[in-house]
C-alpha cells in the first residue's frame, strides 16, 4: 500500500509524497529529498514533531519528553516514529527552504477560455502532470509573453487531468488582458505550487461557506471533494456578488447540491436595483442560528471589505465558531492572505 502525505509549511507551501506501508513519514520524506526537521531519528529528541490534521497513523516507540501525552491526544506526531495506515495532512512547523524543498512548477496547455460572465472567465487547462493539493489551495499561474505570475485558486476537484480556475476580468489587468486579447488553446502556462493555508479540514461538525465573487472558486473544489467522498453533516454556503452578472457556476451549485444531499445555498446580490429575492451583503443575512451556537466550522473566502465586515459581524452576534478559516484576496495586486481564527 501506497498513502498520500500532504506536508504543509508554515511559508504557505504544500508537497505532497508518496509513504509506503509501515514506512516512516521522515524516511519517506527523505526518499523524496525532504529534509524534514530531524535529530535523533529515534523518537528521543522531538525535534521531528509536526500536527496531523487528518488521517489514521501509529506511533512507534519514544520518549515522553519528546512526545507528551497530552500532545498525542490532540494529535501531535513524531516524524521519525510515524508509519501511515491512510493519506494523511501534516502541518511542519517550519519553512520549505529549511526543508530544502520548494513549489513545484507544473506545464500546463490552455484548453479553452470562457467568458463566465462580464466580468468573470473561467479558464481550463490540460495538465501535463496531475497536481495534488488540498480542496481550496491555489497556484501562481503564469501569464503567457509576460513575467508576471497570478494567485488563483483552482475550481476544479484535487488530480484531476484538467485544472480550471475562475478569474476576475479586470480592464487592464495582465491576465485579463491576456485571456481577453491573446490566449488561444495549446498555450502553455506554468502553475507553481500547491500553495495556502486555506483548505478543507475533516468534517466533524457542520459547516457554513461564505464566497464573495471568484472566492467561489475554491469552495467548488471543496464542494467537489465533499461530494465525491460523501458527508453526513450539513453545509450551509452563501454566495455573495455585486451584480446579477457576477453570479456564476449556479448550475454547478445545483449539480453538486444533487450529488451532496447535505449542502444548501443561497445566493446575495448587493446591487439595490437588482430584482434578486436576497439584495445587500453577507452580513445582511448571516444570523446567529447559521452559528449552530457555535458547533460549527465556518470557511470564508472574498475580499478584504467583505472579509473584514463578516469577521465584525460574526464578533457582533456573539457566538464563536468552533473554527473560522478565512482567506481574504484583492485582485487589483494580486494578494492574497490565510488565517483561522481560532
Amino acid at each position: 500500500m501506497c498513502y498520500k502525505i500532504a506536508l504543509n509549511f508554515e511559508d504557505g507551501i504544500t508537497r505532497v509524497i508518496d509513504c509506503y506501508a509501515g514506512e516512516y513519514v521522515a524516511d519517506a520524506a527523505f526518499r523524496q529529498k525532504i529534509n524534514l526537521p530531524m535529530d535523533c531519528r529515534d523518537g528521543v529528541c522531538g525535534t521531528c514533531k509536526c500536527f496531523c490534521e487528518d488521517g489514521n497513523y501509529e506511533l512507534g516507540a519514544h520518549l515522553d519528553e519528546a512526545l507528551t501525552y497530552e500532545e498525542k491526544r490532540k494529535r501531535y506526531v513524531l516524524t521519525c516514529q510515524m508509519t501511515v495506515a491512510s493519506d494523511c495532512v501534516l502541518k511542519v512547523p517550519t519553512t520549505s527552504h529549511v526543508c530544502r524543498t520548494a513549489a513545484e512548477v507544473y506545464k500546463a496547455e490552455v484548453l479553452e477560455v470562457r467568458p463566465a460572465s462580464e466580468t468573470t472567465f473561467s479558464l481550463y487547462l490540460a495538465l501535463r502532470q496531475k497536481i495534488e493539493f488540498l480542496p481550496g489551495q491555489y497556484v501562481n499561474v503564469s501569464v503567457p509573453g509576460t513575467e508576471h505570475k497570478r494567485p488563483y485558486s483552482f475550481s476544479s476537484s484535487s488530480g484531476a487531468e484538467t485544472a480550471s480556475f475562475l478569474i476576475r476580468n479586470l480592464p487592464g489587468g495582465v491576465m485579463s488582458t491576456y485571456l481577453a486579447e491573446r490566449a488561444v488553446p495549446g498555450d502553455t502556462m506554468e502553475l507553481t505550487g500547491p500553495m495556502g493555508a486555506f483548505y478543507l479540514r475533516p468534517v466533524v461538525r457542520p459547516l457554513l461557506f461564505l464566497a464573495g465573487g471568484t472566492g467561489l472558486a475554491p469552495f467548488l473544489s471543496i464542494l467537489e471533494e465533499l461530494a465525491e467522498k460523501g458527508i453526513e453533516q450539513s453545509v450551509r454556503m452563501y454566495y455573495a456578488v455585486t451584480r446579477d452578472s457576477d453570479l456564476v457556476e449556479l448550475s454547478r451549485l445545483e449539480a453538486l447540491s444533487q450529488r451532496l444531499p447535505s449542502l444548501s445555498f443561497e445566493t446575495i446580490v448587493a446591487d439595490p436595483s437588482s430584482s434578486h429575492p436576497r439584495r445587500g451583503f453577507v452580513t445582511d443575512h448571516l444570523v446567529a442560528d447559521d452559528l449552530n451556537l457555535g458547533d460549527v466550522d465556518v470557511y470564508l473566502c472574498g475580499p478584504p471589505p467583505m472579509v473584514e465586515a463578516v469577521c465584525n459581524h460574526i464578533d457582533k452576534l456573539g457566538i464563536s465558531p468552533n473554527n473560522f478559516y478565512f482567506e481574504k484576496f484583492n485582485p487589483a495586486d494580486a494578494a492574497r492572505t490565510a488565517e483561522k481564527v481560532a
